[in-house]
């Protein structure tokens, strides 16, 4: 394994959408035409508000939360999106559960870290097979989301009971790491971090990709990237607060359509088959978009 910088700083900061101070994000923007809202996960915001939007011709309304959180908005009559995206696809068959989706974009996970603090140094000097001994060290402060609320959080999880099976001297990493008080919502975290406010994070490649930030790669046996190794990732769980059990997977993100109306399908169609998802970090196998349950003719 190297150590990777990202290559992206376009969007470095926290300045490109203004997510920090809240529990969400939502904008409006556009003229003319018929709007089209969409409710997306938030490692989707910088991609849907300043890719997606760039390519359409017609006014859209973006709102980001942790992807379970804002499954729970929709299932409760609290939203009515007309396109619905989330990065777990496991969170369609409960509390959501529409007729078909579609898998769209995938990713892995990373450790991102400053080097603007000195916890941050001492992630970065760990390197890449090292990273986990510096994260259980009390002085190094690690963010993450939480885990009620978005995939990540959960992941995060996966991602530390899968290490501490990997690596011989990590030890039970999901007991010791990381504390509660240093979970962020989603749409929170990389400002927490990029603000010094924690060393490191666990993050997927594509937001370190899209905020300009340094970070360790991972070895596919825990970072939730692999297709192959699906059985794997399966043998560690997390329970959710309505007593759902959820297996480690490969990340998916997923997406669907929930007014059946042209404007609607033109954007969905562009969301999930925009070229501008890889420009923000995405993978897009050649396989993608990929359809499942009972698909609206002329999408699949």
């Amino acid at each position: 394994m190297t150590e990777q910088r990202s290559r992206r700083a376009v969007l470095a900061g926290a300045g490109t959408l203004g997510v920090g101070g809240v529990a969400g994000y939502v904008s409006t923007r556009g003229d003319g035409g018929e709007r089209v809202s969409l409710l997306v996960a938030g490692s989707l915001a910088d991609a849907v508000e300043n890719g997606l939007r760039a390519s359409l011709d017609r006014p859209v309304t973006v709102e980001a939360h942790g992807s379970a959180h804002l499954a729970r908005l929709v299932a409760e009559g609290q939203r009515d999106p007309d396109i619905v995206s989330v990065a777990d696809r496991a969170l369609f068959s409960g509390p959501l559960s529409p007729a078909w989706n579609a898998a769209f974009a995938t990713s892995s996970l990373v450790v991102a870290y400053t080097t603007e603090t000195p916890g941050g140094r001492r992630v970065a000097e760990a390197g890449p097979d090292g990273w986990y001994r510096a994260l259980a060290d009390e002085d190094v402060s690690l963010g993450r989301t939480d885990p009620r609320l978005d995939p990540l959080g959960y992941r995060t999880l996966f991602l530390f009971e899968l290490a501490a099976e990997f690596y011989d001297d990590a030890g039970p990493l999901r007991e010791r790491l990381p504390s509660d008080d240093q979970r962020y919502p989603e749409t929170q975290l990389l400002s927490q971090f990029e603000t010094g406010n924690v060393d490191a994070a666990v993050v997927y490649r594509s937001l370190a990709e899209a905020r300009g930030l340094d970070y360790h790669t991972l070895p596919p046996e825990i970072d939730l990237s692999d297709p192959g190794m699906a059985d794997r990732y399966a043998s560690v769980t997390y329970e959710m607060p309505d007593g759902r059990v959820l297996e480690g997977a490969p990340i998916v993100y997923g997406s669907t359509v929930r007014r059946q109306d042209p404007a609607v399908r033109a954007v969905f169609e562009r969301h999930v088959g925009g070229a501008y998802l890889g420009e923000y970090g995405f993978e897009t196998p050649e396989s993608f978009p990929r359809y499942s349950g009972n698909v609206p003719d002329g999408l699949a």
